[in-house]
Formats: structure tokens, C-alpha cells, sequence
């Protein structure tokens, strides 16, 4: 029997949340049914948005643009601040209304999560009906409105709830993928972040049917093991495992929250030197070697993602660490403001294994010359000694002596765990 599998999203939740509790206070206006947006100030117009209403989206008010851009286009535009706190708890409530129907819940983000539906299914005579009950649950319980969308594995279901909104639920299974998902274009294809897009233009791939009929060769040269990944989900190959529980976390890792959110390739890119510098430092205490890197991405929306990849052969060496890490994040970054950045390393040798050497060696960054070799080990034994941080580096530091951690320098509060600050996401 094929696996149902449901995932369930809130309808601009910051938004429909924010309208909820006004309402419930007394408001006798429904900021979902008028020009608004959560995010910024509304007196000083700072910020970005972070939720926006169908009203507010006909004026072409996107998500991630700055408050200011938004009243320009609509100056009748009503704003209210972001309440995390709020957001946590109608969170943690719907969660816990989800698990009254199964425990086989994995919940992604704030505001979304997967169903594992198969072990229930037989109560309801399909699964839309089973759909129709959670959604319309919701509505009359919290007074919100969900997608749904039902497919055979969490990747067509993702996909699937993305269509039209709010309130609506969506099949997405392997035989509607030619019909309903194909004619899309490639920037709606899950994990297709903008370098990865723009690459794909250049292939004159524009839509997900271009990809998913093109050569799997071709797309692996231009974007090697992540265009492969693409590629199988152009297919709506994905997988059908809904993890009830998160993962016991192994590796060495380390994240940081920005101190202002991360707008540019070339703002990211000194904080992953600083992480790869500091998850270098740990590995090496520990005597071991990564066979695998992930990255970490968290949006100034508190929506999560994260990508991985194998390294030709175990390292411990910053540079080999940064390097990649900025690899993945040019890979599957979507543009928008980023607010924390982590990198995690799993597979771990020891550091005296012997190693097989490939023909891909000479692709490896170069191995430091005497001079810088001495210099690393000073900046190591300081760190150690005196406290991670210690010495940071003169191009990780902002104006006015600043460091990039909005908590103080990366790694300094997760010195002693060995897994990221925060795990899951979109996936």
C-alpha cells in the first residue's frame, strides 16, 4: 500500500495569528480582509515583511521586501508588529490539536508541518475527506485557515499545498505530476534557490517539465549532486518517511543569529568563516575528521532549510569547511534576508585514519604554507586559552568593533553542544 502523506501549512500564519488574537480582543477589524502586513513600524516604516494579506499581495506587496517599498505601493496600508511569542504558542496549540488525529507528525517550521495519514486512512472513505476534517477542525477551533496537500511522498505533498490558497486542499499524486506540477515555472520547484535557477535558464530550462525531461548528466555538470537532487524532484521523486521525532543530533556544529539579517551573498560569506573557523577548532580538539558538511539557513521568517554534502575525503581544515558552506548556500539560497547561518559536520573519522587520495585532490583548496600554518596554530592556542573568540579576525568585525553575532561571536554559545542551535525546516 502507498504511503498518504499530508502536509499542512497556515495560510500567511504571522498574519491570520496577528487577526486572530486582535479580534479575540476586541478588534472589529480583520486584517486579513483589508490591505496589511505584519513586520516593521508603522511610524518609522522600518523592517521587512514578514506576512502579507491577499488585499495587500493584488497591490504587488511581496514577502521579504522592505516595509518602506510596501507603503509606496499602498499607503493606506495598515502594519502590525510580529509577536514570536504568540506565534510559538498558536503553534504549540495546533500541534497538539494535530496529534489527536496520529502521533506520526514532523513538524517543519513554525507554521507547517507533515502528516503521516496512511495508518488512519481507513476511518474516512478517502483522503480528502480525512483532509476536510483537519482543515475545517482548525478553522472552527482557532479560527485560522490552513492548505492541505495529499500526495504519496512529503515532497509532492509540499508542492501540492503551495497551489491556489487560502483554505484549499490539493492532491498532488505521481499521476497529476505531468498535469499539475510540469507546467509550473523552475523557481516554484522545491529547494530551487536563485543561483540554482539562474543556472538553469541559462540551460534554457524554465520550467519544471524542462527540467524533469532533461538530461539528469547535463543538470549533475552544471550543479553537480544538488542539480541531481533537482532533478529527481522535477520527477516527484521524494521520500515518503515522516520523522515522529527529531534525530539525536551527531557531529560538531556550530550556528549564530545575525546581528541585522543577512541581505547578500557577500554578507554571508564572513560568517561562514568564522563558523568554519570555529567548527575547525572543535573538530580538531576532538581528534576527529568531518566526512560530511551541512549548511543552515534560517529566513528573517524563522522558516528553516538545510544542505548537505560528502567531501571527497575527511577534513578538519576551515578552509575545506568554508568553502563548502558557501557552496551549498549559493545552491539553494532563495534571495531573502537571512537572519542565522550554521554549519554542521557528521560522518566523523578519527583524524589518524588513513585516507584513500583520489584524482580530485588537486580540486581541494591548497594546503597552507609554513607561514600561515604557524599563524593558524598561534590563533588556536589564543582561542583556547583565553576563550573562543578571543582573536577574531579584522574582516569579521563590523564598524565600530561589532562582531556578526547578534548574541556575541558565533560559537560562543554552543561551545559545548555538539549539534546545531536549531534542526528541521523546510526540507
Amino acid at each position: 500500500m502507498a504511503s498518504i502523506i499530508f502536509h499542512i501549512d497556515v495560510n500567511s500564519a504571522y498574519l491570520s495569528w496577528t487577526a486572530v488574537e486582535q479580534l479575540k480582543n476586541g478588534s472589529t477589524v480583520d486584517l486579513r480582509e483589508i490591505p496589511a502586513i505584519i513586520g516593521g513600524d508603522q511610524k518609522s516604516r522600518h523592517g521587512v515583511v514578514l506576512a502579507k494579506s491577499t488585499a495587500a499581495k493584488r497591490y504587488g506587496i511581496r514577502t521579504g521586501e522592505p516595509v518602506a517599498n510596501a507603503f509606496r505601493k499602498c499607503p493606506n496600508l495598515v502594519t502590525a508588529p510580529p509577536d514570536h511569542r504568540m506565534y510559538r504558542e498558536k503553534s504549540r496549540l495546533l500541534m497538539e490539536y494535530l496529534r489527536t488525529f496520529t502521533k506520526e507528525i514532523e513538524q517543519v517550521s513554525v507554521d507547517e508541518c507533515y502528516m503521516d495519514f496512511t495508518s488512519i486512512a481507513d476511518r474516512w472513505n478517502s483522503p480528502i475527506d480525512g483532509a476536510l476534517e483537519i482543515k475545517d477542525g482548525i478553522r472552527e477551533k482557532f479560527g485560522f485557515t490552513v492548505n492541505i496537500g495529499i500526495s504519496t511522498n512529503k515532497l509532492l505533498a509540499k508542492m501540492a499545498s503551495d497551489f491556489e490558497k487560502p483554505d484549499r486542499i490539493h492532491t498532488l499524486f505521481p499521476e497529476e505530476i505531468r498535469e499539475k506540477m510540469w507546467p509550473l515555472p523552475i523557481g516554484e520547484l522545491y529547494m530551487a534557490g536563485k543561483s540554482s535557477v539562474e543556472v538553469l535558464k541559462k540551460l534554457e530550462i524554465n520550467t519544471i517539465g524542462d527540467l524533469a525531461q532533461a538530461d539528469p548528466r547535463l543538470i549533475t555538470l552544471h550543479l553537480k549532486s544538488h542539480g541531481k537532487m533537482l532533478w529527481e524532484f522535477a520527477n516527484g521523486i521524494g521520500t515518503d518517511v515522516v520523522q515522529a521525532e527529531p534525530e539525536q543530533a551527531k557531529g560538531i556544529g556550530n550556528s549564530t543569529t545575525l546581528s541585522e539579517d543577512a541581505a547578500t551573498y557577500e554578507e554571508a560569506c564572513p560568517v561562514f568563516r568564522e563558523l568554519a573557523d570555529s567548527v575547525g577548532r572543535r573538530l580538531k580538539k576532538a581528534g576527529q575528521k568531518a566526512g560530511m558538511v551541512s549548511m543552515e539557513i534560517k529566513y528573517y521568517d524563522f522558516r528553516s532549510v538545510s544542505h548537505q554534502t560528502q567531501l571527497e575525503r575527511p577534513s578538519s581544515d576551515p578552509d575545506i569547511l568554508y568553502q563548502t558552506a558557501c557552496s551549498l548556500f549559493r545552491e539553494i539560497w532563495s534571495g531573502e534576508p537571512v537572519r542565522l547561518l550554521g554549519i554542521r559536520t557528521s560522518k566523523l573519522v578519527d583524524e589518524t585514519e588513513p585516507e584513500q587520495l583520489t584524482i580530485f585532490d588537486i580540486e581541494l583548496p591548497k594546503e597552507p604554507d609554513e607561514k600561515h600554518r604557524k599563524l593558524k596554530k598561534a590563533l588556536d592556542e589564543l582561542n583556547s586559552r583565553y576563550g573562543e573568540g578571543a582573536v577574531v579576525k579584522a574582516s569579521l568585525m563590523k564598524k565600530g568593533g561589532k562582531d556578526l553575532g547578534r548574541r556575541g561571536r558565533a560559537g560562543r554559545n554552543r561551545a559545548e553542544d555538539p549539534g546545531m542551535e536549531e534542526r528541521g525546516g523546510r526540507r
